[in-house]
């Protein structure tokens, strides 16, 4: 869906809010909000040098990808997941800029808070776009659907410093496909009664599901927009698609989906990855690595209150070939120490020799807090956890370099990649 912004606006303009002035919104109570360029936009906010500049944030080493872009290095043909040694080509006096995530996590935390205070329905795809039903919230701020979608951007740019795209419909997938279309820092209201006519002229790609290769299968049978598939019989389309795709993006091309905002989606696993820049077979700078990630990802764990059961550890090599490798523990953990040593044992003695192009660690089967925590003879010390903590309340106050592993101190970190990025926005 991040495909909506390269969509032909011209086709929906007239849906676009000019000013206080938008489409009928009745019956249009849900919203999706989405940051604009959000990584990059808080870098700008934060240097104030950076304005009227391209600015690409990502992995700035050689094997780094882009994890975002302003809208003037987009124009250069910089997009999200680009390697940054690409990106350097396209816009070679563009600001490479390194990612900060606590900044970015602290920044969607305010923005979130926005969100929940005009509705307990709201539903966050990642740190920087969220579903809001508003439809319980419209009596209570005496507003229309509309209204609170320009109260938001609002909001979010006086109290965070940064804007956002707002989409208004009566579905889940318009309102996704409407902020897309409206970027950056706009507003489209998708009027219940205009739903066919805003979707039917766009291409078959707006659709939700319809990558590279179904929109080849479409176009080979004369399928090319919305209204294309909205036409052709079920049975044909089954033919074409298989019956769950068919069926799907009929319904949507009709204008249906009936998704509720779902408020309380759990997190089902919390981990890091590295991309070295050279490939590496050395096992204990391996294992300096596993440890550093173990740490990140315990002490995300440990922020948010959260316990894993299972340990994995991901292997790429120089070929590419990528091995995953799991644990699961008897006692949900949130210890740096047993997520390494668990890490470790895996990569000595489950994974192969080989030069190692990326390494990962990842926590998944969690749980809150103490939930899940059962007391056995022979369940592992926890006075670790006790030190871990106060670590973290001196990283917190002093600076992420303040306590370490003390095998961490006596080498330079590798050069990461950071975690994938999304389509951008």
């Amino acid at each position: 869906m991040g495909r909506s912004a390269n969509l032909p606006r011209g086709l929906v303009d007239r849906f676009r809010a000019r000013g206080d002035v938008w489409p009928d919104d009745t019956g249009c109570s849900m919203l999706h909000v989405d940051m604009d360029a959000f990584y990059a936009s808080v870098e700008i906010r934060d240097n104030p040098e950076l304005a009227g500049k391209p600015v690409v944030v990502g992995g700035t080493a050689n094997r780094g990808v882009v994890s975002s872009a302003n809208y003037l290095a987009r124009e250069y043909g910089v997009r999200s997941a680009m390697p940054t040694s690409h990106a350097r080509r396209l816009a070679p006096h563009a600001v490479f800029v390194m990612p900060n995530f606590a900044r970015y996590q602290e920044v969607s935390r305010g923005v979130m808070a926005i969100f929940r205070d005009i509705t307990p329905l709201v539903e966050p795809l990642s740190l920087d776009e969220a579903f809001l039903d508003v439809s319980g919230a419209l009596k209570r701020l005496k507003a229309t659907p509309a209204e609170i979608g320009a109260l938001i951007r609002r909001q979010v740019e006086e109290t965070q410093g940064v804007t956002c795209s707002v989409g208004v419909a009566p579905t889940k997938f318009l309102a996704k496909l409407a902020s897309g279309m409206c970027k950056p820092d706009g507003m489209m209201v998708v009027p219940r009664s205009d739903v066919l006519e805003f979707l039917h002229p766009l291409p078959v790609s707006a659709l939700w599901g319809v990558g590279k290769r179904t929109a080849e299968q479409l176009d080979r049978v004369g399928l090319e927009t919305v209204a294309d598939v909205a036409a052709t019989p079920l049975p044909r389309l089954r033919r074409v698609l298989g019956v769950a795709l068919a069926e799907h993006l009929h319904a949507l091309a009709q204008g249906l989906d009936d998704r509720p905002v779902v408020p309380s989606t759990r997190e089902k696993s919390i981990g890091a990855e590295e991309t070295f820049e050279v490939d590496h077979w050395d096992r204990e700078l391996l294992r300096r690595e596993l440890l550093r990630l173990s740490e990140r990802s315990a002490a995300t764990l440990r922020q948010r209150g959260l316990r894993g059961r299972t340990v994995s550890i991901k292997v790429r090599f120089a070929d590419f070939t990528t091995i995953t490798r799991s644990k699961t523990l008897r006692v949900p953990t949130d210890v740096t120490r047993e997520v390494y040593q668990t890490a470790s044992t895996l990569l000595d003695e489950q994974v192969p020799p080989g030069a190692v192009r990326l390494i990962g660690v990842r926590i998944e089967q969690l749980v809150e807090g103490d939930d899940g925590e059962q007391l056995m003879f022979d369940a592992p010390e926890r006075g670790w956890r006790d030190a871990e903590q106060a670590a973290d309340q001196a990283r917190t106050r002093f600076g992420k370099a303040a306590v370490r592993p003390a095998s961490l101190l006596s080498s330079a970190p590798a050069q990461p990649n950071q975690p994938e990025p999304k389509p951008d926005r």
